[in-house]
C-alpha cells in the first residue's frame, strides 16, 4: 500500500499531469490551466479550527499534493489553490476528509491574513475586525480539492456528507450543510471520454479501469499505439498500482507495454496447458521447458511430466536457462 500511495503522489506532482487531471474534471478537456501557471504548496496543514485559546488543538494533517495557481482570467487575476488526493483504496470517509483539509486552508488563510495586518500595524476600522483579525475588505482564495481513484472497481463509498448521514428527513437536511467530493474514477469513465486528457493520465487510467480484465486489457493496448512508447514514469506507476507484473528493461526512459502484456499473454498460454501434456516437437517442447523453468512456479518433475522431457534434460535445461 505504501509503494503504491508513495508512487501516485509523486506521479501527480508533475505540473502537466496535475493540470491535465484538473482540466479535464473541470473544463472538459480544455486546457484553461496551464502547468507553468502552477507551483507548489507546503503539503502540511496546521491549523486551530476551534481559536487561538490556550485550549485549542492543533489540528494537523498532510496534502497528498498541493499547488498554487495564478492566471489571467477576463481580464482579472484568478488565484486558487488546487489539491489532489490519491486513492488506491475506496475511503469511507473521504467527504469528512476532505472537508477538514479544505477548512484547515481557508482557517489558515484568515490566519495568515490577521498576521499581515499585525506585522504591517494595520489600523482596522471597527472593533469586529480587530477582534477577528480579518478585515471587511479582505478575501479568501478558493480551495479545490480533487479526488483520483487508482482502482478497477466503481467507487462506491460515500460522495457527500448527506450521504454518511443517518437521517434522511428533507427538512433536517435542508439545515445541515452538506459537503461533496469532486472524484475521477476509472471506473466511471466512459471510453471515449478518455481522448480528453492531455497527457499519459489517459493511458494511465484506462489501463486501471481494465486491470481486472485480461481479454478487455489485451485488446485496450493492442489497439492503442500510445501503449508502444509509454515513458517509463507511467508504466512503473501503472504496474505497482495494478499489481500486473510487468517486467521492464533497467534504463529503459520508454517502455512498450504492448510487448509487456505479449509476453504475459505467453505465460498465461503456458500456464493454461498446465493440465495436460505438451503436444508439440521436441524442440518445441524444450522452449516451452525453458520458459516454465523462468516462471519458478513447477516443480521440475511437473515440468518433466508436461513437456514429455526426461528429468535428466529438464535438469541440464535449467542449468542453461537459470544462468541467463
Amino acid at each position: 500500500m505504501a509503494d503504491k500511495d508513495a508512487i501516485t503522489k509523486e506521479y501527480m506532482q508533475d505540473n502537466k499531469i496535475f493540470a491535465d487531471a484538473f482540466n479535464f474534471y473541470m473544463y472538459d478537456g480544455k486546457q484553461v490551466i496551464k502547468p507553468e501557471q502552477l507551483r507548489p504548496l507546503d503539503t502540511t496543514a496546521i491549523a486551530l479550527p476551534f481559536g487561538n485559546d490556550f485550549n485549542a488543538k492543533p489540528v494537523q494533517k498532510y496534502r497528498d499534493v498541493l499547488k498554487f495557481l495564478t492566471a489571467m482570467t477576463d481580464d482579472n487575476v484568478a488565484y486558487v489553490i488546487y489539491g489532489i488526493e490519491v486513492q488506491s483504496k475506496m475511503h469511507f470517509a473521504m467527504p469528512v476528509r476532505n472537508m477538514l483539509y479544505d477548512a484547515i486552508s481557508y482557517s489558515n488563510q484568515v490566519e495568515e491574513t490577521a498576521k499581515i495586518h499585525r506585522k504591517n500595524k494595520d489600523r482596522p476600522g471597527s472593533q469586529d475586525e480587530f477582534l477577528s483579525g480579518f478585515y471587511e475588505d479582505d478575501v479568501l482564495l478558493p480551495v479545490i480539492t480533487l479526488v483520483i481513484y487508482f482502482g478497477a472497481d466503481e467507487w462506491t463509498a460515500p460522495k457527500s456528507i448527506y450521504e454518511m448521514f443517518s437521517t434522511k428527513d428533507p427538512y433536517i437536511l435542508k439545515f445541515a450543510q452538506d459537503y461533496k467530493i469532486n472524484l475521477i474514477a476509472p471506473a466511471s469513465i466512459a471510453d471515449e471520454d478518455f481522448a480528453k486528457f492531455s497527457t499519459e493520465l489517459n493511458q494511465a487510467l484506462k489501463y486501471v479501469k481494465y486491470s481486472s480484465d485480461k481479454d478487455k486489457l489485451r485488446k485496450l493496448v493492442n489497439e492503442d499505439s500510445a501503449y508502444q512508447n509509454i515513458s517509463r514514469k507511467t508504466a512503473d506507476m501503472i504496474n505497482i498500482v495494478t499489481g500486473s507484473e510487468l517486467k521492464f528493461e533497467n534504463g529503459e526512459e520508454s517502455v512498450d507495454m504492448c510487448k509487456a502484456i505479449y509476453d504475459i499473454r505467453e505465460d498465461a498460454k503456458l500456464e493454461g496447458k498446465l493440465e495436460g501434456k505438451l503436444e508439440g516437437t521436441h524442440d518445441a517442447n524444450i522452449e516451452v521447458a525453458k520458459k516454465l523453468l523462468i516462471l519458478e512456479k513447477l516443480s521440475f518433475e511437473e515440468i518433466s511430466s508436461i513437456c514429455s522431457l526426461s528429468l535428466e534434460e529438464i535438469n541440464k535445461l535449467a542449468k542453461e536457462t537459470l544462468k541467463q
